[in-house]
């Protein structure tokens, strides 16, 4: 038998949707807390307790966002959201962790999660890092098609070509290749992309620039994005 799912929605009469996000956590009184208070942010919100019935819940398609926990029963969030990225999912996944260290990071970034917060953490961050997950989801509109060498960047579409074959990256690996591929040829400092990509509320450590740089140089080319010691990275478009 399934747990019960809590919904949350906000109040008033709003005619046009309210984003929709999925708490998965088995501390019951930190998800409900969550969620009262980003029902309160105007989000309509479930909640889960269980690794299983998160992703049955995740894999109907029907969320904008997934607030994930990683130590959960029945299946951890690692592995939740391997399972769902592998089915094609390509939801934005927020993952919580009372656990710290690059190693769980790089771990959890590897299975697809495109953000990161250790317990614990300030509402106010979590709220910005939500915020900022859900405007580059949506996109900015219109924007151009960057081409350097075989590699085709369409910020548009938020989608990579490397010679000619799609490459499958997490929004938050693309928003980093963004700042790279915009300025092309340039080096950008590692504050440039924290302020840009993870925006002013970020609170971790900076070196979290490193670890996704090293996930975009395994799915493009190694030699692609050069680090200039001191100083940052650089876009190679000369290949």
């Amino acid at each position: 038998m399934r747990p019960p799912v809590s919904h949350h929605h906000p109040a008033g009469g709003a005619s046009r949707r309210p984003l929709r996000l999925l708490i998965v956590e088995d501390e019951k009184r930190l998800a409900l807390s969550l969620a009262r208070g980003l029902t309160a942010e105007g989000y309509a919100v479930d909640v889960v307790h269980d690794g299983l019935e998160g992703l049955h819940r995740a894999g109907e398609g029907t969320y904008d966002l997934v607030i994930l926990d990683i130590m959960l029963p029945g299946m951890n969030g690692y592995r939740v959201c391997a399972a769902l990225r592998a089915a094609g999912h390509e939801v934005p996944i927020l993952m919580l962790t009372a656990k710290d260290g690059e190693y769980d990071e790089a771990e959890g970034l590897d299975t697809g999660a495109d953000d990161y917060l250790t317990k614990p953490f300030s509402y106010v961050v979590l709220v910005a890092r939500i915020k900022a997950l859900l405007r580059r989801r949506q996109g900015p509109g219109a924007s151009p098609v960057h081409v350097h060498g075989d590699l085709r960047v369409d910020t548009a579409a938020r989608r990579v070509f490397l010679s000619g074959e799609e490459v499958t990256l997490t929004a938050r690996e693309f928003a980093v290749l963004e700042q790279l591929v915009v300025r092309a040829g340039e080096v950008v400092s590692k504050g440039e992309i924290l302020e840009h990509v993870w925006d002013f509320a970020y609170e971790g450590d900076p070196n979290i620039v490193e670890v996704y740089v090293s996930a975009l140089r395994r799915k493009l080319r190694a030699g692609l994005i050069v680090t200039v010691r001191g100083a940052g990275y650089r876009l190679e478009t000369g290949r």
